[in-house]
């Protein structure tokens, strides 16, 4: 019980300081650029779809949640937020790239088709509709006078603001220093010479775009860094996001510590498809790893891999379930439909 207290607060930890520190570097660069990185996705519904397919497309979780972050502060619509779902398969795209990288290929293809498509129709469905809510029913904030705001603060308040910043700085430092040294990560066989495949290059990759946030919250107003920062993200979104993650985790891991889940699913191959749909409801990476497992060894066929990949999403979800339930709910339900919908269209083409 204590091993799987102790991993649900190791995902916690390394879900919550992804989410968070991707949402500060978005809000660096949208301050920095007074809103003109993100002006463009706003003005085209077809953008927003094609880069949030594309996030979700990025081996892992990290693409996903950029986009959860960017759909919560009404920065893609709904549709480009269901892409994203369909699109990502999780952490569980580098165990197909190892396992079977040219059929993965084409899962991931697959995938990334019906994202789009999928996301274009349900936004030409739902247009002009009220967005579904979320606890931020603001968009990233750009002060017109933010000189004034900076000028204000920096006279009279950065003794006020200063421990923020060191309380924020070493955090964020610490969160990056465990993540690109492997003490979040989950323990993973040991293979010699360079693993091209392996999600530490996507940490590494991540730890140098976190250098942004630390010079933000050096060199930044004490505007920028008390109100886009702390009170927008730190006090906003962080305490709710780990509650959640963690809860979830916790109460997936004790279920999964009494139900044999792969001796289950392979021994009813007749409601296989069922089964691979039901699991892909979980917000977590693991337990699909038992579909890419019975899939590399022949005991089930690709529709029913399809199908979980559909409704699945990895650990990307799981912070949109802190921001808007009704989104989540709504998102997962359109994917089962879809996958049941693209499974029987399989069976009669074949």
């Amino acid at each position: 019980m204590f091993d799987i207290i102790l991993e649900a607060l190791r995902s916690a930890i390394l879900i919550s300081g992804l989410v968070v520190v991707m949402m500060m570097l978005i809000e660096s660069f949208n301050v920095e650029s007074r809103g003109r990185i993100f002006m463009g996705l706003r003005k085209s519904g077809f953008a927003q779809v094609l880069v949030s397919a594309l996030l979700g497309s990025i081996p892992g979780c990290v693409g996903g949640f950029a986009a959860v972050s960017l759909y919560t502060h009404r920065m893609l619509s709904f549709g480009a937020l269901l892409a994203m779902m369909i699109a990502t398969a999780g952490d569980e795209s580098f165990m197909m790239l190892a396992l079977f990288p040219g059929k993965a290929l084409w899962l991931f293809l697959i995938l990334f088709t019906l994202a789009v498509v999928t996301g274009l129709i349900a936004d030409r469905i739902w247009k002009g509709s009220r967005p579904l809510p979320t606890r931020l029913e603001d968009t990233y904030e750009i002060h017109e006078d933010d000189c004034a705001h900076e000028a204000h603060h920096d006279e009279a308040g950065h003794g006020h603001t200063f421990w923020k910043r060191i309380v924020m700085f070493i955090g964020v430092l610490v969160f990056v220093a465990a993540l690109v040294s492997g003490l979040l990560e989950e323990e993973t066989p040991d293979t010699d010479g360079l693993n091209l495949l392996s999600e530490e290059w996507m940490y590494w990759l991540f730890g140098a775009l976190s250098l942004v946030v630390l010079g933000a919250l050096l060199f930044a107003s004490d505007h920028f860094v008390e109100e886009h920062l702390w009170e927008h993200i730190v006090c906003r979104h962080l305490p709710s996001i780990f509650a959640w993650t963690f809860g979830v985790l916790l109460a997936i891991g004790i279920l999964f510590h009494f139900v044999d889940i792969e001796s289950w699913v392979s021994g009813n191959t007749a409601i296989m498809i069922l089964i691979a749909i039901a699991v892909g409801l979980i917000p977590e990476s693991g337990p699909h790893l038992v579909f890419v497992t019975l899939f590399a060894s022949g005991v089930i066929p690709f529709p029913v891999l399809l199908a979980n990949s559909i409704v699945q999403d990895g650990h990307a979800s799981l912070p949109l379930l802190a921001d808007s339930k009704r989104a989540f709910l709504k998102a997962k339900a359109l994917k089962v439909g879809i996958a049941l919908i693209v499974f029987v269209v399989w069976g009669l083409l074949l």
